[in-house]
């Protein structure tokens, strides 16, 4: 059985190379983390908090993609590590809003540029036009399976 996109040669099928690249980024991306102490699933919690700092707790949750519990214990150690606040809530007092510590916000650059060189390296002899096609597409297979 084949389809447009897979293939039982794991060098052929979308969804293996799709998977096996995503691995490798992610693990590079993981070890320059480390220097800092940040976990990658604390790095995904930033990032949605430098994009928009104040979510509450599940709306972090809702946008990194894991449920509520996981959040939390990824939360308590981003709070320890000194680099988040969680701040109750003056009009509800059932929610928490997430806010980024000083230190918190001046990660941003350092850790945004680890991200960058890992995405140079992957992406090295690909020309601007064929990146600008693969982001394209990427958005559009992302979109098929929303």
């Amino acid at each position: 059985m084949t389809g447009r996109g897979f293939d039982a040669d794991t060098d052929k099928s979308i969804g293996y190379l799709l998977r096996d690249t995503a691995r490798r980024i992610l693990n590079d991306l993981t070890a320059r983390l480390e220097t800092h102490d940040i976990t990658l699933p604390q790095y995904f919690v930033l990032r949605e908090l430098w994009q928009e700092e104040g979510l509450t707790q599940r709306e972090v949750a809702n946008r990194v993609g894991v449920l509520e519990p996981t959040m939390v214990t990824t939360l308590d150690a981003l709070e320890r590590r000194g680099v988040i606040v969680r701040v109750r809530s003056t009009t509800d007092r059932r929610k928490t809003h997430v806010q980024l510590t000083p230190e918190g916000r001046t990660l941003r650059d350092t850790l945004h540029g680890y991200s960058a060189d890992v995405l140079d390296r992957a992406l090295t002899g690909i020309s601007v036009d064929d990146v600008a096609t693969l982001r394209r597409l990427l958005q559009q297979v992302k979109g098929n399976l929303a």
